[in-house]
């Protein structure tokens, strides 16, 4: 009897033994979160430096105009005042411009560059 107990015992050790590990391509991808406040005529952003890889902004319209948020390939749509909206951007190493795309907005200082590392 504890000779069977033991081989049962061994075969789950042995089973676990051999139980395959996530590699880093299966793992969660890592993401950064960036609160945009938008308002005439500036943005606001939560961070201005931010790690390489999946970046969510949330923009929010904090003033009276429409604006928008544009950085890479990637704009939020028009947003009313008090409107928010999300974009995921994957973005690599170095300086990202942003801006706000409607009309005289960029031009009145509704533009930076976020620092990726």
């Amino acid at each position: 009897m504890r000779l069977r107990v033991f081989a049962t015992l061994l075969a789950a050790a042995a089973a676990l033994a051999v139980v395959p590990v996530a590699s880093p391509s299966q793992t969660a991808t890592r993401k950064t979160v960036v609160k945009v406040s938008a308002k005439e005529f500036k943005f606001t952003l939560s961070r201005t430096k931010v790690p390489h890889g999946l970046v969510v902004f949330v923009v929010t319209n904090r003033g009276k105009l429409g604006h928008d948020f544009k950085i890479g390939t990637k704009k939020t749509p028009l947003l009313k005042p008090g409107k928010s909206s999300t974009i995921r951007v994957t973005l690599a190493k170095g300086g990202k411009k942003y801006l706000c795309t409607v009309a005289g907005h960029a031009a009145a200082g509704m533009k930076g560059t976020l620092r990726v590392t």
